[in-house]
């Protein structure tokens, strides 16, 4: 796992500045596994705790948003 890029979502200080494929390696060392891609929408699971999560690029980066609702998976889910 990219201690550097989790580091940066958890302190919510770089939101804006998150590249895509960071966050999808993110997501993938967090137990997530690519389900689908809907349009421009990549759609990954998590059997451990149940849950989605949908990403999309917004110019090479992550869309905040999206930062904050994996924040609060990890914070409640403790990922």
């Amino acid at each position: 796992m990219n201690k550097k890029v989790y580091e940066a979502v958890i302190s919510g200080k770089a939101d804006n500045n998150i590249k895509y494929s960071d966050l999808q390696n993110l997501i993938i060392d967090l137990g997530f596994e690519f389900q689908r891609q809907n349009g421009s929408h990549e759609i990954y699971c998590n059997k451990t705790i149940k849950k989605s999560l949908n990403i999309q690029k917004d110019s090479g980066k992550a869309k905040a948003y999206q930062i904050r609702q994996l924040r609060a998976m990890i914070n409640k889910y403790g990922l």
